[in-house]
């Protein structure tokens, strides 16, 4: 029950990201063509992205042993959703431009929710351990 509530979130979310990333945006702020304030947003976002399916997943298989690959999983899935936004920013608009710098702040985010995923391996490992 649990794992459906986190999949409807993962999935609202994902959507969420998606419109956001493809639609027109009236205000921007930038430092020489950076905008530090856009990229903490697009680590962030996927950061959370990352996240909520790798906890979609811990709560969807009981198998401690996939852990590992599916957290990998997750984030080449994160990371690759990234970029297809990133092109369909370039084909499908007129008003937004692909930016190798929002890949690499999508980079930085999901790489944190897996550095965060590693580090709390062996205490989720613990819990389930207690709840079996």
């Amino acid at each position: 029950m649990v794992a459906r509530i986190i999949l409807f979130f993962a999935l609202i979310y994902t959507s969420a990201i998606t419109y956001f990333s493809l639609i027109v945006m009236d205000f921007k702020v930038s430092v020489v063509g950076f905008d530090p304030t856009d990229k903490m947003l697009h680590a962030g976002a996927y950061l959370f992205l990352a996240f909520l399916w790798k906890l979609y997943l811990l709560f969807k298989n009981s198998n401690f042993q996939k852990y590992t690959s599916n957290l990998y999983w997750v984030a080449f899935a994160s990371f690759a959703f990234g970029m297809l936004i990133e092109v369909l920013q370039g084909t499908l608009t007129s008003y937004r431009t692909p930016d190798w710098w929002d890949i690499v702040a999508n980079t930085t985010g999901v790489a944190l929710a897996v550095l965060f995923f590693i580090a709390m391996a062996p205490t989720i490992k613990k819990l389930r351990q207690k709840i079996a």
